[in-house]
């Protein structure tokens, strides 16, 4: 029996104290709130201390801190007698790559040998497994005594790593240690070393992830028997998969999935640029809604604001250019750093996929070029070019690429027949290149934008945002009712989520500044005086913008949140300082321009901020309204049905206080409005569940209708600033800011 599609998620971040017993506990809450599906951060064993799930030890067993499986099944049982489902995320593409990982440690005493082997995405060709674990350089530790063998382990600090051979005795000498170290499956080496040689495929940059190759059908089961299970047993209703992008062969997993588990809903975590769609062949009811959460805030941005922001942001910090050559910036600077391995990598692979081309004679430095600028030139996360070749699509995708590296080479040539053996995997030397080419794109798109040029592209953070384009801030008509025609109600709309790098009322806070610039920029040039000349423009303007998504809070614990804040931001950006060697003088400039600012609003409460505070929470409101009422399943993000101010993780896992959002229904202000609508509109998806299934959207801005729905001859209509035209639901605000929802 196929399951039934959400009317409303709520996701839940396990860890940090919420238990299964915890969720259970708050069940009748979740229930009133009108939510249909509870929606789990990952459940399976991960590492100690682990805040987040996603580095998991072992996908066999549910985490005992949360209560193990018989808690997690009287969860799933009390949900369900409550009327509400279970969806929970999953983590194909990764598993802990850590000492703690059992599996793992079979593969480091047998190596190749181990029947765990084949699980993870090793390159044996390359040598022994090389673990960057070490404090300090190999030799230097070696000489100091900082190595000892006991119990069949190889020592240092806290660490044992399995030996394969070994003997406990008569290793009287670094030279001794020395030669059963050369005698291992695997290498120790200085952890500075990871961007050199590592031997596994990691998540993005993040070596303590190792990819696991659930292409294999061994390892898919394997890895996947529980949530089979789980499934099966009638405990769960639906599945999230966590960044397919990873795996070697997207649409064929998922097909292993639905052979498995054919009547049960799978949304996918994918990032869809500019135009893309998901491929209709995928066997997934949508994504988890990143492309809807950007059409959110292009409908509510003035683009007349962007304009004039534009002229001050520039004027103000010197900056020129444009995004795409602050990302192509960054994309180089990342390949050439945090992902030199993966491009030493597919050089090699690239060079045996062309070996046996009579045409191109490549040579180590025309492959890294060639490799470079095909991975520059990538426009969107990846291609999924399988065994049978590029789609027609791809094909002119790939055309428009070499075409424009021709200007980037010496030579051409290595390109153009690289791309056509990408196209056309023909060999498994082609199959190898491709494969890898296509996870690594990936992972260069997303570091390089979200994780780097996002953070340097100051002008309006309201669009430097997971699945957003900061240049394309605003959106047509004919743009948004295209998107919106294609769009099924079993796609997912989130507007924040554990990955978004403003929580959704910090980024309407933001979006504000695009209907009140001169607002904005009065505030920026009165904090000017308060920065030293040890911080840049760039961070003034950036740090004007964290503060007003945060203002509203004790002013201590908002001083703490952007200290780190700051941090990460300047660490991220790579420009100042590095997370490998952060620069004090800045990072401390970063924070006593940000304190300065927050003593200064707190004393002067300037006007400015009042205004752009106050338009953010109108803004805020449309934004539920839009999320529930879009085509889709509207996806809450625990504590977002109050309001929920927040900056990148760990900002936004800060515990949800439980006792508050309970009451905030009966409370005035944002607060009161936010939870009275969101209830309203849940509840009114339940009732006209039939209209909101297969209901036509429709988008009139200059009309002020941001959203209508037609469907049965009834049309339900959001309106911004503009009198409501039939019965109203709601209404709330004033003036431009007026919002409106109301059948006619």
């Amino acid at each position: 029996m196929i399951q039934p599609i959400p009317s409303a998620t709520y996701r839940v971040q396990m860890r940090g104290g919420v238990s299964f017993g915890y969720v259970e506990e708050r069940l009748d809450y979740l229930k009133s709130l009108g939510i249909s599906h509870l929606y789990l951060s990952p459940i399976f064993a991960a590492g100690e201390g682990s805040t987040h799930g996603y580095d998991i030890l072992d996908p066999t067993e549910i985490e005992p801190s949360l209560g193990g499986r018989e808690s997690f099944e009287k969860l799933a049982r009390a949900a369900h007698s409550a009327g509400m489902g279970i969806i929970l995320d999953i983590v194909p593409n990764h598993t802990a790559f850590t000492l703690e990982n059992a599996w793992l440690r079979d593969v480091l005493r047998h190596g190749a040998k181990s029947p765990f082997a084949s699980y993870f995405d090793i390159d044996w060709a390359a040598g022994p497994l090389v673990l960057p674990l070490l404090p300090e350089p190999f030799e230097a530790m070696l000489a100091r005594g900082d190595f000892t063998v006991v119990n069949g382990n190889w020592r240092f600090g806290d660490n044992e790593v399995p030996l394969a051979v070994y003997h406990d005795g008569n290793l009287d000498s670094a030279d001794d240690l020395s030669m059963l170290h050369k005698q291992q499956h695997w290498r120790l080496r200085h952890w500075e070393l990871e961007r050199d040689c590592i031997t596994h495929r990691r998540f993005f940059n993040v070596t303590s992830l190792i990819g696991m190759r659930v292409e294999d059908p061994a390892v898919f089961e394997a890895t996947h028997w529980l949530i089979i299970d789980l499934v099966r047993a009638g405990l769960v209703d639906g599945l999230r998969v966590d960044h397919i992008d990873g795996l070697a062969d997207p649409k064929g997993y998922l097909d292993q999935l639905a052979a498995v588990l054919p009547d049960t809903p799978v949304w996918v975590e994918k990032i869809l640029v500019g135009n893309e769609a998901l491929d209709r062949h995928w066997k997934t009811v949508g994504t988890t809604g990143y492309e809807a959460a950007r059409l959110i805030v292009r409908l509510l941005t003035k683009a007349g604001g962007i304009e004039a922001l534009d002229a001050q942001w520039r004027d103000y910090t010197g900056v020129g250019g444009d995004f795409s050559a602050a990302l192509r910036a960054a994309k180089l600077e990342i390949l050439h750093n945090e992902l030199s391995t993966e491009l030493h990598q597919l050089a090699a692979l690239a060079g045996a996929s062309l070996a046996d081309d009579p045409d191109v004679e490549p040579g180590p430095e025309g492959l890294r070029e060639a490799v470079t600028e095909l991975l520059l030139g990538m426009p969107r996360y990846r291609t999924y070019i399988d065994g049978s070749g590029a789609s027609a699509e791809e094909r002119d995708l790939l055309r428009h690429i070499v075409d424009g590296a021709k200007n980037q080479v010496r030579s051409s040539r290595i390109v153009r027949h690289l791309a056509r053996h990408l196209a056309n995997p023909g060999n498994s030397a082609d199959r190898s290149f491709t494969v890898r080419f296509q996870q690594v794109s990936g992972a260069l798109l997303a570091k390089s934008q979200e994780d780097t040029a996002g953070f340097r592209w100051t002008r309006y953070l309201a669009a430097n945002e997971v699945g957003a384009e900061p240049e394309q801030t605003s959106v047509t008509d004919a743009e948004a009712n295209a998107f919106l025609a294609e769009r099924p109600a079993s796609e997912m709309t989130l507007t924040s989520s554990h990955d978004t790098k403003r929580s959704e009322d910090s980024r309407m806070r933001l979006v504000a500044i695009s209907h009140h610039p001169e607002a904005f920029v009065s505030l920026v040039q009165h904090a000017d005086r308060l920065a030293s000349d040890a911080l840049s423009r760039r961070w003034r303007w950036y740090i004007v913008q964290s503060s007003l998504a945060l203002w509203g809070e004790e002013i201590g614990t908002i001083k703490e949140r952007l200290r780190q804040h700051n941090q990460k931001a300047l660490r991220e950006a790579k420009l100042e300082s590095f997370w490998t060697k952060p620069n004090e003088v800045v990072e401390a400039a970063a924070d006593r321009f940000s304190d300065a600012l927050c003593d200064h609003w707190r004393e002067a409460q300037p006007r400015e901020l009042q205004q752009l505070i106050a338009t953010g929470e109108a803004l805020a409101l449309a934004q539920v309204a839009l999320k529930c009422l879009l085509p889709g399943f509207p996806d809450i993000y625990r504590g977002a049905e109050g309001p929920f101010f927040a900056l990148t993780d760990p900002d936004n896992r800060r515990p949800v206080d439980w006792q508050t959002l309970a009451k905030l229904p009966e409370t005035e202000g944002f607060g009161g409005d936010k939870a009275r609508l969101t209830r309203l509109l849940l509840a009114l998806r339940r009732e006209e569940a039939s209209f909101f299934s297969t209901a036509a959207a429709k988008v009139e801005q200059g009309s002020g209708t941001i959203l209508a729905r037609i469907g049965g001859g009834r049309t339900l209509a959001i309106t911004l600033g503009k009198p409501i035209a039939g019965t109203p639901i709601w209404q709330s605000g004033s003036g431009d800011y007026a919002l409106g929802i109301a059948w006619r």
